[in-house]
């Protein structure tokens, strides 16, 4: 049912690519987030001769992007097409890629080529690093995230509570009812390609037993503020807190979980925190978890737990998509779950589930910064189910 349903960017795409060549169209997004499915939704509606490419799990040689390059210019010419439309899906995976890609695409724009380029990616730091590197000023991206709520509820008819627990992974969707079944497959199906593939073939990784083991504790973790010398306590051949650090940013520019900083006027204050734990996906909170979703579900405690951490794997992913931050707060006993900065304007918001907290936490936060505006989700607040259904900007409003 999920190829179907057609994500907010098939519009974006779509309207970007039956306008004349301008940019190169960037797709970049974790795995299983529908970034392939989209652009094959898009492109068969196209009239313009589209040629599709991957370069995941084949043998690339030297002149791999040359090559198809040059065989799409030569079916432009022999087949006297008036444009063409050219995919390269996985680009990272080619050594050097943003380098050959400019050539080719500026050989094209100097005589006067119309070939149309789609790049798409799953390590976001590296193609990131490829773009500002060699093709600035000629891309425009189109990010792509988790699946939301809305989204699983109208392709799956999942409820609040699943979509909770078992988080936004689309491919998961008939497995839910097995859960021995749904949790080895999004460690050995989604997770070990996240990690092998966007991580450790992306990046010089010293110690890779030790980004596995920080990789497993910080879902675990998601919601809980550690210090990396308490995380250092936790793992074996835990290095040093550098070591650490460069670890989970590799892990966040997966986007699979990241450590929010603490907020603060001053920028060394943020950076030199103790990083809370938060998941892009709660299905990671849980895919390691030793409780089932009943259990979970009857725990009060447990499935506040799991509430916070649904609602910062929504920020995450919607702070994304709008260049926006996200942090926490913390003075003394006085907290506050999230802080989303825009643009110089911030919101702070507090997360509550069986009426367990106070807001105490969020007054003390607008006398000191003086937000745009604080809000309460959950318990006499804005409905979860709402907030989920929400746009990120709309609260800056």
């Amino acid at each position: 049912m999920s190829s179907i349903i057609q994500r907010s960017e098939n519009k974006v795409l779509e309207a970007r690519i039956n306008e004349p060549r301008k940019f190169i169209q960037v797709i970049i997004g974790p795995r299983q987030v529908g970034k392939t499915t989209m652009v094959k939704q898009v492109i068969e509606k196209q009239k313009m001769p589209v040629r599709y490419y991957s370069a995941e799990n084949i043998v690339i040689t030297e002149n791999w992007i040359e090559n198809i390059w040059q065989s799409a210019r030569m079916e432009m010419r022999t087949q006297h097409y008036p444009q063409l439309l050219l995919v390269i899906d996985e680009v990272q995976k080619v050594s050097n890629w943003s380098e050959k890609i400019k050539n080719e695409w500026d050989s094209d724009t100097w005589n006067n080529i119309p070939i149309k380029v789609i790049l798409l990616g799953s390590s976001r730091m590296m193609i990131m690093h490829g773009l500002t590197e060699s093709l600035a000023g000629r891309f425009e991206i189109i990010r792509m995230s988790h699946w939301t709520y809305t989204e699983m509820q109208e392709a799956f008819d999942w409820s609040l509570s699943d979509f909770i627990y078992f988080g936004g992974y689309p491919s998961t969707a008939e497995m839910i009812n097995d859960e021995n079944r749904w949790r080895q497959y999004v460690q050995d199906s989604l997770l070990e390609a996240s990690i092998n593939k966007d991580v450790m073939q992306t990046s010089n990784i010293y110690k890779p037993a030790l980004l596995r083991q920080l990789f497993v504790l910080s879902c675990s973790y998601s919601t809980d503020e550690l210090s990396f010398r308490k995380v250092m306590g936790m793992l074996q051949d835990a290095g040093n807190a550098t070591t650490l650090a460069s670890y989970l940013q590799l892990l966040d520019e997966a986007n699979l979980v990241c450590g929010l900083q603490k907020y603060a006027h001053d920028k060394a204050r943020k950076y030199s925190s103790s990083p809370k734990f938060q998941v892009y996906n709660n299905a990671l909170l849980n895919v390691y978890n030793q409780y089932s979703y009943q259990d979970v579900r009857m725990n009060p405690q447990q499935w506040g737990r799991q509430v916070e951490s649904a609602v910062g794997a929504y920020l995450l992913c919607e702070a994304e998509k709008q260049h926006m931050q996200v942090f926490y707060w913390r003075e003394n006993n006085a907290e506050v779950d999230f802080v989303v900065e825009n643009r110089g304007q911030v919101i702070g918001i507090e997360v509550k589930s069986n009426g367990v907290r106070s807001n105490a936490g969020l007054h003390l936060f607008q006398e000191k910064y003086n937000p745009k505006a604080v809000f309460v989700v959950g318990d006499a607040g804005i409905p979860l189910h709402i907030f989920l259904k929400s746009k990120l900007k709309d609260f800056f409003e």
